[in-house]
Order: structure tokens, then sequence, then C-alpha cells
């Protein structure tokens, strides 16, 4: 599996759009990233750039972007209503897959140490990758701002981890750059229906876990509290894992709470919004939409259609493309500008850097045709899979059609559940349509490989057999799936709505459909196979599940036919 890291950098140019192209033009200049996102700020005066790729790659076009923004950007002439300290303010790196923090960690101190000697920018490290506890917070390390450097930068307590404990010339036109490893985090804008900083901040001191300053008697002007230690003391916000300040962006002319929400797990996007209307109604203000600064995650996404469905007691059952529209329209996330979903979900982004084409995004006559080509693929397996999806799409829609009905709104979350299980299987499905092709193109890669000399005599002997394992496990996995899916076709003909259980019944025939092609592929990709254990395992288990799934397709049969 490869290991991929995301890198999001931070650049203190928001409005000239030159600059911001040559620097990233420096980091697309690297073979091996994909560069997701571009999203400059004018208020802010910065520009966030995100990109993936795998760990080398990444490291040397963050070098490169940040070589490109010393020589472009002068922290001397800058101003913008974000808190900066460099012309590369942060540079986090943040594990996707196939690797853990610790490693991305290592990644990132190395990366330090590179910009730091490289490039003779004094350098902090922060988040996970910080050697203390106290320049874990970036807040700490970014203390002052770039104003603050002349003096932080030369003491023992602010030394930088890398580069240059001077403010020299060079230091005074770069600034600073923080680089760390951090989890997923989510920059999160909710936009007011005031033009008021001060209320926005106030507002921001609400829900950001860190609070407001205590103050004796008027909690505006009394004095600030201390605890026995002389320390100030704190009043926490409401939402755990957010950092917030509150700014008026003139090109919108509006207000904003900007939130960073450091881990969504603990406080989703979701959450954070409603929290933000929840204090806007108190101060007697209104929130208007929101705005979404780089990507985010898929799942976070869906999380969030689902939360603003279960509130409107409707099935969460849906298509992903339903889930996120609800998500936005009902967080206005296209109240400054157009939400598109290919741009700001980091899975669909990075989709569109895969130049590979998908059986499942063909519609349904190009897919037909397809098949009907003289291409062995998609063959008998990746239709098997597509009926077997089919299917469970039917019982889907039975669940959901139920949960809609009139005089059944006692019952809607009944049938959201069934609704979630059918989309699960279903959407398992689709994968294992492509995945059934790109089993059969593996082996056809193993026939294909080299066998002059012995090495490669072996070599491409185990290639074979590899490949041809993995094509039996595809179409039994695809009988498995099939074959479970049919408890929601069940459910639904005996309890759904019975306006529609001829379409469960329909369901349940697709299922078995796929139970029994899938079947076939597995049988005829188990011949020859050398490994005879394994295959006599494999065939009672196929059998096995093709015999279940034909009782299963009676008992539903049995149900229907009286409701008929």
């Amino acid at each position: 599996m490869k290991k991929l890291i995301e890198c999001v950098p931070n650049f203190s140019e928001g409005c000239d759009m030159s600059v911001i192209k040559q620097i990233t033009d420096a980091i697309e200049s690297v073979e091996g990233i994909s560069l997701l996102d571009v999203d400059p700020g004018q208020a802010t005066n910065r520009t966030v750039v995100t990109f993936v790729g795998e760990p080398e790659p990444v490291m040397e076009a963050a070098i490169c972007g940040i070589r490109k923004a010393s020589e472009l950007i002068d922290m001397r002439k800058h101003s913008g209503a974000h808190p900066r300290f460099g012309a590369t303010d942060v540079c986090p790196l943040v594990p996707v897959k196939g690797i853990t923090m610790e490693e991305t960690v290592e990644y990132a101190r190395k990366l330090a140490k590179r910009v730091g000697e490289e490039l003779g920018i004094p350098v902090y490290c922060y988040e996970h990758a910080a050697y203390t506890e106290e320049r874990k917070n970036l807040a700490n390390c970014r203390a002052g701002e770039y104003e603050a450097l002349s003096d932080r930068i030369t003491t023992d307590e602010w030394k930088p981890d890398y580069g240059p404990a001077e403010f020299t010339d060079s230091v005074a036109k770069t600034g600073v750059t923080a680089v760390g490893a951090r989890d997923f985090l989510v920059a999160f804008n909710v936009n007011l229906n005031t033009t008021s900083t001060r209320r926005a901040n106030a507002m921001a001191f609400d829900v950001r876990e860190k609070g407001r300053k205590k103050r004796k008697g008027n909690p505006l002007t009394g004095p600030f509290v201390k605890d026995e230690n002389g320390k100030q003391v704190w009043i926490p916000g409401t939402l755990k894992a957010v950092k917030g300040i509150g700014w008026f962006i003139e090109e919108y002319g509006i207000a904003q709470i900007s939130m960073n929400l450091t881990n969504i797990n603990v406080t989703s996007v979701h959450e954070a919004f409603d929290e933000v209307c929840k204090k806007a109604t108190e101060r007697g203000l209104r929130v208007t939409g929101s705005e979404l600064v780089g990507l985010m995650p898929l799942e976070a996404m869906l999380d969030a259609g689902r939360y603003f469905l279960r509130k409107q007691n409707r099935s969460l059952g849906v298509s992903d493309k339903e889930l996120i529209n609800i998500a936005v329209k009902s967080m206005g996330l296209d109240d400054l500008y157009e939400f598109k979903p290919e741009d700001k979900i980091i899975e669909y982004a990075m989709q569109k850097q895969d130049d590979t084409k998908k059986l499942v995004d063909m519609n349904l006559s190009d897919f037909m045709w397809e098949t009907a080509s003289e291409s062995p693929a998609p063959g008998g397996g990746s239709i098997a899979a597509y009926m077997g999806a089919l299917g469970a799409a039917l019982g889907t829609m039975v669940a959901n059609l139920s949960s809609h009905k009139r005089g059944w709104d006692e019952r809607w979350e009944e049938f959201s559940q069934w609704a979630e299980k059918g989309k699960k299987y279903h959407d398992e499905l689709l994968h294992l349509v492509d995945e059934d092709t790109h089993a059969f193109n593996k082996i056809m890669d193993a026939f294909g490989l080299p066998k002059k000399t012995e090495e490669e005599k072996v070599a491409r002997k185990k290639a074979i057999n590899d490949a041809t394992r993995y094509a039996i496990e595809v179409p039994l996995k695809t009988m498995k799936v099939c074959y479970e899916s049919m408890e929601v076709m069940k459910a639904m003909a005996d309890i759904g709505n019975p306006n529609s259980v001829s379409d469960a019944a329909v369901g349940a025939i697709a299922a078995v459909a796929g139970v029994r092609g899938a079947h076939l592929n597995v049988r005829i990709n188990t011949g020859g196979f050398e490994d005879k254990s394994f295959v006599a395992k494999i065939l009672k288990e196929a059998a096995d599940i093709e015999d279940k799934a034909i009782k299963l397709e009676k008992e539903i049969m049995d149900i229907t036919e009286p409701k008929l």
C-alpha cells in the first residue's frame, strides 16, 4: 500500500494571484504530487494550498514552495486579518493513507531541518512534531506574530528548533515557518449578519475551547482574575478541540467566526455550526451561511448530511450526493460562492487526479455497450456485482418509501436503519463491479510478464498465482454481499410499504442472480489453481452461499405472493 501524506502550507499572500501562481507552479514542478486545492483570501492576505503524495515527493514539493515564497513575499510589508509570522506561515503534514502519525512526525522534522539549513529560515516544530509541550500549540509559537520575532527568536525560551536564531535582514524578509505533523484539521468559517468584528470575536470566545479571560465584576471592563499562582484565569468555551477568532471580511462585507476544528471526532463541523447558530441567537445575531477553507474528509460531510436529515425525521439511507447536498444547504456552504464537492472533499479531489476510468461512472448505455464490446472486461463477475447492487438498491428504495409513508411517521427511524443497511450493501457491490474487472486485468498483466530467465519465470508464476487467488476471492465476496443484502429485501417484503412489495421481491431475484453469477466466476477461476485445499474450501463455501440464497429467495416469495 502506498504511503500518502497531505501537506497544507499557508502562504502570507492572498491578493496577488501572480505570486500565488508562481508558488503553486514550484510545488507542481515536483513529480509524484497532486495539487488538490488553492484557496486565497484577500482580507486575510493568505492562501491555503493543499497537495498530497508519497512522503519524499511531498517533502521536496514543500521545500520548493517554501523557497519560492521566501523569494517573492516580504513580511516587512505584509498585513492581513489572520495571525501570521512568516512568508510560509505554517506547513503541516497530515497522514492520509498507509502511514502512521509517528512516521509523519519524522518526515515533518526532516522537512523542518531542511528548511532551516538549506533555506536559512527559522523553524518551529509544532503539534505532534513539537520537541516540547509548550510548542505543541501553534498559538504559543506564533505569540506576538511577526512583529514580536526580533525579540523572541534570540531568547533561550523561543530559540527556533532549526535555522538561524537571530533577526537578520534575510529573516526579517522571510519571517519564521512552523512545520508540524497533525491530524486532519478543518478550517471552517461561519458567516454572520453583522459587520462588527467585536461581536464576532465575542462569539468566537463563546465557543472556542480556550474561551475568554475571566474578569471580576463587569464582564467587559472589570479587572482580569488571576489564581493563587498569579496566572490568568480563563472561562472555557463550549466546543472542545476548536480554535477561533472573529474578523471582518471586506470582500464579502460580513463578519465571520473563523474556526480551526483540530479534531472532528471530538467536535464535528455540523456541531460547530449549530453551536454558533445558538450563540448568535443569544446575542441577537443570525448566521447566514458558512465557508470551508481548504478541504474536508468525505465522511465528515456525510455525517453532517445525516445529522440534518435526522433532525427532520427523514431517512438517512440516501445517496452520498443527496447527503452532501443536504449538508451544503443546511450549513449554507454555498452562501459566498458555489460549493463544489469535487474540489472541496478530499477523496473526490484525489479522484480527479486519478486517470483510471471506472465502470460505475459510466451511464447505463455506455456500460451496456462496453459489456457488449469485444473487450473481455467487464465480464460476468462485474455484471453479477451490478445485478446485486441493483437488487440492494431496490430494497433500499422500499425502506426509504416506507420511512416517508403517510401515517407511519413514528416508524421513520426503523425504516431509515434498514435503508442505511441497504445503502451499505449496494455501495459495497458497486465497488466490486470495478474490482472484478481489476482482478481480471491483474491476471492478464501477470501472464504478460517476461519469462526468459529462471528468476523471471519464478516471479511470473508467483504473480499469476497471486492474481488468480485474488480473482477467486473477489466474486466470492460478491456472493457474500449479495446474499447478506437479502435481509433488507426480506424485511421490506414483510414489514415495508405494501404498495412496494413487488419491488422488494425483484430486489431479491436480482440478488440471487448476483450470487449465482458470481458463483460461476468462482468456479471457473479455481480451475487449474495449484492449492487444492484452498480450492476445496472455497468451492464448498460458495456452494453453501448459493444454497442459502436460493432458500431465502423462496422465503421472500412466500411472503410476497399473498400480498400481490
